[in-house]
């Protein structure tokens, strides 16, 4: 499946950001979709994931800060960012794999197809 991201950008401390990734096949592909991020110099880590069905989890980092819904209809995940901080700032990646009945891996070697990537800067 191809994975294309957009939404990136600039924003200040506090403000917001809504992330897109459009996956070429979506109804009959991957059963576990995520978001991961790297900063320069840093792992590349999960942001938050989930499955089809809609099961969900998120990195204690982002948690009641970003919501990760889908549009089964337009084959798009999405990522909405608020009270964004400057630590938040990173590459940004959508990722899809096959997850192991209705539980999604955390880990980035379980994802086996994966966006170019939407730069995310936070800062005033």
């Amino acid at each position: 499946v191809e994975l294309v991201e957009s939404g990136g950008g600039l924003v200040q401390p506090g403000g917001s950001l809504r992330l897109s990734c459009v996956a070429s096949e979506y109804t009959y592909g991957p059963n576990c979709m995520a978001w991961f991020r790297q900063a320069p110099g840093k792992e590349r880590e999960g942001v938050a994931r989930m499955t089809r069905g809609g099961n969900i989890w998120y990195a204690d980092s982002v948690l009641g800060r970003f919501t990760v819904s889908q549009n089964n209809a337009k084959n798009t995940l999405y990522l909405q960012m608020n009270a964004l901080k400057p630590e938040d700032t990173a590459m940004y990646y959508c990722a899809a794999g096959p997850g192991s009945g209705t539980y999604c891996f955390a880990n980035k070697d379980a994802y086996n197809s994966w966006g170019q990537g939407t730069q995310v800067t936070v800062s005033s």
